[in-house]
């Protein structure tokens, strides 16, 4: 997987002498595993008058960063649906794909950050102002995942368990697609017990390709008349990835429960079967 931005254009609790609001340009590199150093990963920042708060100036911004980090990302997330025009438009131009993402982990760690050290340090700074470092979303009606890559009545899942430090060797596992992120941005401990799902399918390599196109954000486990795992994309695609028998509801259960003493931490495998020491696609996840 190629290199990828997370980036976020928005106003900031910070005032001109206008009045108006500040805004602010960041940019930041996506962590891809366990191992990534957050001091070595690309950041830009840049202020933003509230006149000039366009496409124009989010691509000269975003030809700025490109020229200090001296690579142009394959991609761009960000995570505010009420800038989706404006950000795509200066993607666009760039000849850069923009994905609409919850999977902005790193970007969401640096506001919070910058909302504590660096704004109340600005003159204009007035906390008296709402500006939001986050976004609730509502996802969609779940649906059923492609006929191109449902898995037949072969197919076979399992919740487990893995201890965060097993991940430290992440780097050396044999996986063809998939993305993780580093614990730094969580608050995990090495001890923590993180719970996840595996898929064992005869189809795994086309379904975790199908998947590695997807902005990968977590698996819900949901109680009802008809229980079942959901998994969630994008900012709030929704897909029914299983259903839950009688037999596997208390490990449904213990696994939502587990995601929150894991802190949401979670993860999701694709193998062809138990046996293979190989995965077709492995996700860490954070809802």
């Amino acid at each position: 997987m190629g290199i990828i931005w997370e980036l976020d254009f928005y106003s900031r609790p910070i005032l001109e002498e206008d009045g108006k609001k500040r805004w602010e340009v960041l940019i930041c590199e996506s962590p891809q595993s366990v191992d990534d150093s957050l001091e070595s990963l690309f950041r830009y920042a840049e202020f933003c008058p509230s006149t000039k708060v366009n496409s124009l100036f989010l691509k000269d911004a975003l030809t700025n960063a490109i020229a200090q980090a001296g690579v142009t990302p394959q991609k761009i997330r960000f995570f505010r649906r009420q800038m989706n025009n404006m950000i795509t438009k200066a993607c666009e131009d760039m000849g850069i794909p923009a994905s609409p993402s919850r999977r902005t982990y790193t970007l969401s760690h640096w506001l919070e950050e910058r909302s504590l050290k660096v704004y109340p340090q600005e003159p204009g700074y007035d906390p008296t102002i709402g500006t939001s470092t986050s976004v609730q979303y509502q996802p969609l009606t779940a649906i059923a995942l492609p006929d191109a890559i449902r898995g037949d009545k072969g197919d076979r899942w399992a919740f487990v368990t893995l201890e965060a430090k097993d991940f430290q060797e992440m780097g050396e596992w044999d996986i063809a697609f998939g993305e993780a992120f580093p614990f730094s941005l969580t608050e995990v401990t090495p001890e923590t017990k993180i719970p996840g799902v595996l898929i064992f399918s005869q189809r795994a390599l086309p379904l975790a390709g199908w998947m590695s196109g997807l902005e990968m954000v977590g698996l819900q486990f949901e109680e009802g008349v008809l229980p079942r795992l959901r998994l969630e994309t994008g900012f709030n695609d929704n897909w029914i990835l299983a259903e839950i028998t009688p037999k596997l509801l208390a490990e449904g259960k213990g696994f939502q429960q587990g995601k929150e003493e894991a802190h949401d931490v979670h993860f999701l495998g694709i193998q062809t079967s138990p046996e293979s020491e190989s995965f077709a696609g492995f996700w860490l996840l954070k809802n």
